[in-house]
């Protein structure tokens, strides 16, 4: 019963001057609000970075040859400092207990398919069966390339849907059919085995070109693309492992065996990358900068807070005859305190939700903007609007209690 009561004169007395309570709530709806957006901002970008990196192969671990000094800058490698597919080939047989699938790829030139006035940009890429896998491509009609395509060098290419949309239009089905690809070199023809499905990410490289004009990989033999490669051999590789290998105690498996391999190259030797590990470093970095940031962000709440507490002053003051008149009609200290302290609760609570919709839709608009996953973080609406009514409390205290020490005497003389 009582704190009903206070409750209810907490509000008839923010009732009475809307427009001062509105204006104490504004600093604790833009520090909550800043806090929220920024939290929820951060969990959308560490989401993006997550899946992102998963359709790249989180899981996966990269093999690549490097210069062993660190400052040697290389624009150019000679094929016996590379790893020929023998030496692949060698390693993979060593390991097949561990490994579940192997992926070598070789870029090739970038071009423009056409037909008539239709077009779609694509970059060549030659690859071997396991780059499926390991790059989650996901194929939807026909299929992916295989060994004897590579084994024969054949014209043949994995297209993707939007190259398919832009080219057929629906209205043939692409699988058998040829494509012309023009490049720098001139114009070559590949026949459709297969078609995926292209999906963007924040790693992508088509910036804020229209959907008709991103760029789009388009697969062929691997074998295909070294013919017209600088290099024989290859830079990199990429495995990924069989359920239940542990990827740390592999790494250095892999990294034993090739130091082996290079032990007599005074030049170059092999670096072997843990994604999963590369992964865990990104994400505690972004969570570090998304907690720094949030943190300063905070302080907005602390500026509010000082707020709320003048404003209760100057409430306090105005509000002396009518504390000097509850008191002489037998209201007890204690009551005049709760009373304060319950509407600054309510002013720092109320301003407390408003901030947490204010920085959800804030977040909503600028992750939407930017094509990211918008995501909820229910910890940082509880936790904001707890740490709100904290707020309340410790800044309300100290005007509440100035009320409570009033004087009945001379709070009624006041003027």
């Amino acid at each position: 019963m009582f704190l009903k009561e206070n409750i209810s004169l907490a509000v008839a007395g923010l009732k009475s001057n809307k427009m001062r309570a509105f204006l104490t709530m504004l600093g604790i709806i833009i520090g909550i609000g800043s806090v929220i957006a920024i939290v929820s901002f951060g969990n959308a970008i560490s989401s993006s970075v997550t899946d992102a990196m998963s359709n790249l192969g989180a899981t996966n671990i990269y093999v690549y040859v490097t210069a062993r000094d660190s400052g040697t800058y290389v624009d150019k490698f000679d094929d016996s400092d590379l790893i020929s597919m023998d030496e692949i080939d060698k390693f993979q047989e060593k390991y097949a207990g561990d490994i579940s699938g192997l992926s070598v790829s070789q870029s090739g030139e970038s071009g423009k398919a056409v037909d008539g006035h239709n077009y779609a940009n694509v970059s060549i890429s030659g690859v071997n069966p396991g780059y499926e896998g390991i790059n989650n491509i996901k194929t939807e009609k026909g299929r992916f390339i295989r060994d004897n395509d590579i084994k024969g060098s054949r014209q043949v290419a994995v297209v993707s849907d939007k190259l398919v949309s832009n080219i057929f239009k629906g209205r043939t089905d692409p699988l058998g059919k040829k494509v012309n690809i023009e490049t720098e070199g001139g114009y070559i023809t590949y026949t459709i085995v297969g078609v995926y499905k292209y999906e963007s990410s924040m790693f992508s490289n088509n910036g804020a070109v229209s959907e008709k004009d991103t760029r789009t990989p388009l697969y062929i033999p691997v074998s295909l693309a070294k013919e017209d490669a600088e290099n024989q051999n290859y830079y990199q590789f990429a495995l990924r492992l069989k359920n239940g290998v542990d990827s740390n105690s592999f790494t250095s498996k892999i990294e034993q065996y090739w130091d082996k391999v290079y032990k007599d190259n005074t030049k170059f030797k092999v670096q072997v990358e843990n994604a999963e590990n590369e992964l865990a470093e990104m994400m505690s970095v972004l969570d570090k900068v998304s907690m720094a940031v949030a943190a300063i962000a905070a302080i907005a709440l602390l500026v509010g807070g000082v707020g709320v507490m003048n404003i209760m002053l100057v409430s306090v003051t105005e509000r002396t005859r009518e504390i000097g008149t509850r008191k002489a009609l037998g209201a007890r200290s204690g009551y005049i305190k709760m009373q304060f302290i319950v509407e600054s609760v309510i002013i720092c609570t109320i301003g407390g939700i408003i901030g947490v919709i204010f920085g959800l839709l804030l977040a909503w608009a600028g992750t939407s903007a930017m094509g990211m996953k918008f995501v909820i973080s229910v910890p940082a609406i509880l936790i904001s609007v707890g740490f709100s009514m904290l707020i309340g409390i410790f800044f309300g205290y100290y005007p509440a209690k100035k009320a409570a020490k009033l004087d009945p005497i001379e709070a009624l003389r006041y003027e």
